[in-house]
């Protein structure tokens, strides 16, 4: 729901390589043998040094005699000859990203606190190389297109492919935590440093909720709050969004000569799209190959959505609106196609659900005054239409409590963040009393590796003193001007 990484770092995380790529010896940590391998990205053909093990864990914690399952474990190294002994550990965001396929995006907001600790990476059970609960033919951002009936039975199918291996019903997030405390227990007892991104401030709160000895620190990048149901504000949150990028062209002279006000246009569009949905012609992005696609209200509302993730991506949005409003919708569907298959490999949609329908659904409810907005209740919808299909395990009574902690935790956002706006944050910092709160100006969803906050979170990690980092560098983050044509911004 919440895609953690920027998709914009899977092309800059490149350059870091060079810094991070140190020797990786094989070790020992506790009870677990890290070997030499590479983390890889499909992005580039090159790879991220680290070292890697897997770690078995019951499936029903609660059956010594039933299944287990592989846990797909990464070290990245830290540059220092002697790192401390308490490790970060990156948790992905979705739900359904896997650590280590994800870190790769990430990497930036680490460069500063590899200095001295090794950056811990597991797959979350359900991810990636962790007994993966992927589902066929399962898209779910477009398939809000789908009718009700249409959606059940794909979660039905979803269910019978991965039951083949899996009991989705313990794959939720209290789960997860078990699973690292367990690993934490095989390690030795270090203490942990949290960094959740997205979905990931879930776990991590919910870590510091039942097992607050177990923490030293706490990152929590693009937050949700414990008490908040995911999808339940996704419509508000991209309304709000939208509405702060669209303010910032009109209040741009070149952007507004140009697109005049592309809330305006995205209205307009929405309305014709809503009357007569149109078949698009267009080269396929990735084959070149001829192919057509529907460009209707919920694939419009998909695109849109995913392009405010990021400034550098909705400084495309006044210039895809605008042509397709011109009838020249190509660069608008192809771009769709792009992001859409990005979040088919990367998600593990029946992970999803069993996180979501344990977790959430139970709280969500269609909302009269969202209807009108550009997603509607639409996420509602997808989750009703397949939670009823799948294996819930109800989550603890005090699960969605606020979380109450004296604990050292730093809150990131992005001021444009169009899913965990800061108000989220703000939210959950009520009850965090040894917490600081960061907004990254003209940013989006999760800024740990944007400008100057690596350092700031290093400094954070060191010294647990959130209340004294100057963070008077976070002013030199801004706006990203908006593209007037294929060539980029005006000069």
């Amino acid at each position: 729901m919440a895609p953690c990484s920027s998709l914009l770092a899977r092309f800059a995380w490149v350059c870091l390589l060079a810094a991070l790529a140190l020797p990786a010896q094989a070790r020992r940590i506790g009870s677990i043998e890290f070997k030499t391998c590479e983390l890889s990205s499909k992005q580039s053909a090159q790879a991220l040094r680290a070292e890697c093990a897997k770690f078995e864990v019951l499936e029903n914690p609660a059956a010594a005699d039933g299944r287990r399952i592989m846990l797909n474990l990464a070290l990245i190294p830290a540059r220092a000859a002697k790192p401390k002994a308490d490790l970060l550990v990156y948790l992905a965001g979705g739900p359904g990203q896997a650590a280590v396929a994800s870190f790769p995006s990430y990497a930036a907001g680490f460069q500063a606190l590899l200095k001295d600790r090794d950056v811990l990476l597991v797959d979350q059970r359900g991810t990636g190389e962790s007994n993966r609960l992927a589902c066929p033919s399962v898209d779910t951002d477009t398939a809000e297109a789908a009718g009700t009936e249409r959606l059940r039975k794909a979660a039905e199918r979803c269910l019978a492919a991965v039951s083949a291996h899996a009991d989705p019903q313990y794959y939720t997030t209290i789960n997860a935590i078990e699973d690292l405390e367990t690993l934490r227990h095989a390690l030795g007892d270090p203490q942990y440093n949290l960094v959740g991104a997205s979905y990931g401030t879930r776990v991590a709160l919910s870590y510091l909720q039942r097992h607050p000895a177990s923490l030293r620190s706490v990152i929590l990048d693009g937050v949700v709050p414990q008490d908040a149901a995911l999808g339940q504000d996704h419509a508000h949150n991209l309304d709000d969004g939208l509405a702060t990028i669209f303010a910032a062209c009109r209040a741009n002279a070149a952007c507004s000569k140009r697109f005049g006000d592309p809330a305006a246009t995205l209205s307009t569009l929405r309305a014709q799209l809503r009357a007569r949905p149109q078949l698009v012609t267009l080269p396929d992005p990735l084959s070149n190959a001829p192919r057509s696609e529907t460009l209707n209200t919920p694939y419009l509302a998909g695109v849109v959505r995913l392009f405010s993730y990021q400034p550098e991506f909705a400084a495309l949005l006044p210039l895809l609106l605008d042509e397709a409003l011109h009838e020249r919708p190509q660069a608008l569907v192809a771009q769709g196609l792009l992001l859409t298959r990005g979040l088919q490999d990367s998600l593990a949609h029946g992970m999803e659900l069993s996180v979501i329908c344990s977790e959430d659904f139970p709280f969500l409810k269609a909302r009269p005054e969202d209807a009108e907005r550009l997603l509607g209740n639409e996420i509602v919808r997808l989750f009703a239409a397949q939670c009823p299909a799948w294996p819930t395990q109800p989550a603890p009574s005090d699960f969605k409590q606020p979380v109450v902690s004296d604990k050292p935790v730093l809150l990131l956002s992005g001021e444009w963040d169009p899913v965990t706006p800061p108000r989220m944050a703000d939210q959950a910092a009520k009850t965090l009393r040894n917490s600081r709160h960061l907004v990254a100006r003209g940013r989006g969803h999760t800024v740990l590796w944007r400008g100057c906050v690596p350092k700031l979170a290093a400094q954070f990690v060191a010294k647990l003193q959130p209340a004294e980092l100057d963070a008077g560098c976070m002013d030199t983050l801004g706006e990203t001007p908006a593209f007037i044509g294929y060539q980029g911004p005006p000069p």
